[in-house]
């Protein structure tokens, strides 16, 4: 069985296909989704989705949305989380994280109010004995910094793109790697290098769908210019992504999907039970 990590299924992308696009993943193999929240106004979309599908969520603010957050989410936050302690398709605190790609949100007061809604979820995460999941982009070393003042019991390190040394202490924390549709670009060589060397146990799948496309459904600028859409991730194509990575490593599908699977059980332990 197949796990999508990392997939927002509740993304308006797929409002009008939802359900047959979650039947088409199960039928390509794909027995379970972790569905990230990103914002208060989806906590309630993202809760009703794992439910009526059979999959898993987790509950947070994405670094994206916290220009849009107010300091009582949180308190929200943790009255969403309590409120949902014997659900067991609540699986981690997430997305959260620190995002300095954005340029917008490298300017010093976003930076600190990102801070701030990161290490608050963090206590939270650790109030509520859950693993978390990361957002990571150009912002390894931050992350980490988080981690280190507030420990947690783990989780994923979303759509990793960082160093080797910053893998490894990720690893070293008791977190997973999420890799998805990047890593299968011929220009994404570290990306594949980090993806083959890596140890296996460290490795979980993702798509982020409805986002980061594999290249075989990617359009270029020029393509859609020419008016082509943009080819739509989504979680059926989690088998193929799989298929890659256990080609580069002298795996089979099937090795590769239990290791995953294994290790996304290990990250996030709810999972084990679902």
């Amino acid at each position: 069985m197949w796990i999508d990590t990392h997939c927002h299924l509740d993304a308006a992308e797929f409002d009008a296909d939802r359900d047959a696009v979650r039947q088409r993943a199960r039928q390509a193999g794909v027995g379970l989704c972790v569905i990230p929240a990103v914002a208060r106004a989806h906590w309630g979309a993202v809760q009703a989705l794992a439910h009526r599908h059979a999959d898993a969520y987790a509950l947070g603010i994405h670094p994206l949305y916290v220009t849009q957050a107010h300091e009582d989410d949180l308190l929200a936050l943790d009255d969403a989380l309590t409120e949902a302690k014997g659900d067991p398709r609540l699986v981690a605190v997430g997305e959260i994280g620190l995002d300095y790609f954005v340029p917008a949100l490298c300017e010093p007061d976003m930076r600190e109010r990102q801070w701030a809604f990161y290490t608050a979820q963090l206590k939270l995460a650790r109030k509520h004995g859950l693993p978390v999941i990361l957002h990571v982009r150009r912002s390894a070393d931050g992350l980490l910094k988080g981690l280190r003042q507030v420990a947690v019991s783990g989780g994923i390190a979303h759509a990793f793109n960082g160093s080797a040394q910053q893998a490894q202490t990720f690893i070293d924390l008791g977190f997973a790697l999420g890799f998805g549709g990047a890593m299968t670009y011929g220009r994404a060589t570290q990306l594949r290098a980090l993806a083959t060397s890596l140890p296996a146990t460290a490795l979980v799948l993702e798509t982020d769908a409805p986002d980061i496309p594999p290249h075989w459904i990617y359009q270029t600028a020029a393509q859609r210019a020419a008016g082509q859409p943009q080819g739509r991730n989504a979680p059926e194509q989690l088998p193929r992504i799989g298929q890659v990575l256990a080609e580069w490593r002298g795996l089979t599908g099937t090795e590769l999907a239990g290791i995953t699977q294994d290790n996304a059980a290990r990250c996030l332990p709810k999972l084990a039970w679902l």
